[in-house]
């Protein structure tokens, strides 16, 4: 099937925007508050009540737009978007329609075997709009909360660039890297603070002309985004291959059931009645209000991965890593500030330090057990020869499991690295008298068990062998 068809994916991505207020009302722009306890007028649709833009939204958005290599339209419309649901007071939405703020752009993610290749995803435009208020379906009935009505997003609309879900979870997860370290969106998605709807669609390889879409709404996940496009893949080409025709429809994704359902007939933009938002004048933006936005911008990700490879001279694998979640940059160099060797807690952060969070269901870095000042503290012990790295794996894993320091847990197990030298030849000695086989080997040519016998000198002293002693007294005594 994927050798017949070609996947046709483009994204909508909705970020919630980090203003103290809504985006025309000054009611507080807060999470997790009571029910329905942070609506006014404006936001809770009482007539007569009139808009007023949110700079801060304004300034924001253009920083979206220069963040993503976008074009700043210099003049923007308001519009109104009407259609009647529950959870939106006033009948419409204000949104923005024929004359964005931003318009197109560009990102390039990576791709192919190991991110081997980059691929630059066209970016349509991105628009201001408020957040509708959220209802709550329960078995018999809906309740409505007004708190998230009015709250500012931006709308980043793709082009229908992407070809896989692996390129969309690629590209979905570089715009919520760049919006997190740019500081325009704090990118919880549990909140529903990011999301995105999908539309895809199919065509026979070779076709020009694209194959009807459907839209799946409102995915706050990376694994759901992934997974709702392999089905509605499958569920087309298997529509198709039945002689049966795909429509234009809305769909949502059930993770429990691992399928999309549809919803409702996809509307069209003249069925939402645009037009212009009759009590907010033109947006206008002077080029001296762009470059302001521009020189303040926070530092982006890719920016910060060439600054971290120049200055710490890492590979660049390392430094894509640490640069791809805004909490690992800040507790990497909140430890390099700390005088930690940057390579070694680069290696360290990024396979020892991750390995023991994903045994804690994934904890974030951030709320890490083990904080930059712990790691700092062990990283030190390794590098002034004090503990070997097999047995900072084992006192790191201790710190976890009990939040005692490198240095009290190394003091209370003895586990201090032994680097007297006839302690090591006693070791070395025993280990040559104990495999006078592989001895004789190694001696004959067969050099690659030369690690093996480390690995007995070290597994012999419990790991507390300064491993470049150990080694170059089992050479200087087996060497032939």
């Amino acid at each position: 099937m994927t050798r017949q068809y070609e996947t046709v994916i483009g994204l909508e991505i909705h970020a919630q925007l980090m203003t103290e207020t809504k985006a025309f009302c000054q009611v507080a722009n807060e999470f997790g508050l009571g029910e329905n306890t942070r609506v006014g007028p404006v936001s809770g649709g009482l007539p007569g009540a009139l808009p007023v833009l949110n700079d801060q939204a304004v300034r924001l958005a253009v920083r979206a737009g220069l963040a993503l290599n976008c074009a700043i339209n210099k003049e923007s419309i308001f519009s109104r978007k009407n259609y009647f649901y529950p959870d939106l007071p006033k009948g419409y939405q204000i949104s923005q329609f024929d004359k964005p703020v931003c318009g197109e752009g560009w990102i390039d993610i990576l791709v192919g075997e190991k991110g081997a290749e980059t691929k630059k995803i066209g970016i349509e435009r991105i628009h201001m709009e408020e957040d509708a208020g959220k209802s709550v379906h329960l078995a018999n009935y809906t309740l409505v909360n007004l708190n998230r009505s009015g709250v500012p997003l931006v709308e980043i609309v793709s082009h229908p660039d992407m070809r896989s879900a692996a390129e969309a979870v690629a590209y979905l997860k570089k715009i919520h890297s760049i919006l997190v370290f740019a500081e325009i969106c704090d990118g919880n998605l549990e909140e529903g603070n990011f999301r995105c709807d999908v539309n895809i669609s199919i065509r026979p390889v070779g076709q020009k002309e694209l194959g009807t879409r459907t839209e799946l709404k409102n995915i706050n996940s990376f694994r759901f985004v992934e997974k709702s496009i392999e089905y509605e893949t499958a569920r087309q080409i298997a529509v198709v291959e039945g002689g049966g025709i795909v429509i234009q429809e809305t769909r949502g994704w059930d993770s429990a059931a691992g399928k999309t359902l549809s919803q409702r007939k996809k509307e069209e933009a003249h069925d939402y009645r645009y037009f212009p938002e009759p009590d907010l004048p033109p947006l206008v933006l002077s080029d001296e209000y762009i470059e302001e936005v521009r020189e303040n911008m926070p530092e982006l990700p890719e920016a910060k991965k060439e600054r971290f490879k120049k200055k710490y001279t890492l590979s660049d694998y390392d430094a894509e890593q640490l640069t791809s979640d805004v909490a690992l940059s800040a507790y990497y160099e909140d430890c390099i500030r700390r005088g930690a060797p940057a390579k070694k807690t680069a290696n360290w952060l990024l396979s020892e330090v991750l390995k023991e969070l994903k045994k804690l269901d994934d904890v974030s870095v951030s709320d890490s057990p083990v904080g930059p000042k712990a790691l700092t503290e062990l990283v030190q012990l390794i590098e002034e020869d004090k503990i070997s790295g097999k047995i900072a794996k084992t006192v790191l894993e201790e710190m976890f499991a009990t939040g005692k320091s490198a240095d009290t847990i190394v003091e209370e197990k003895g586990l201090v690295q032994v680097l007297d030298t006839s302690a090591i030849d006693a070791w070395v000695d025993q280990v040559i008298g104990e495999n006078p086989k592989i001895i004789e080997d190694y001696q004959s040519g067969k050099t690659k068990v030369f690690g093996f016998l480390v690995g007995q000198v070290m597994k012999l002293s419990q790991g507390k062998a300064n491993p470049s002693m150990a080694s170059k007294a089992l050479k200087k005594k087996i060497d032939v």
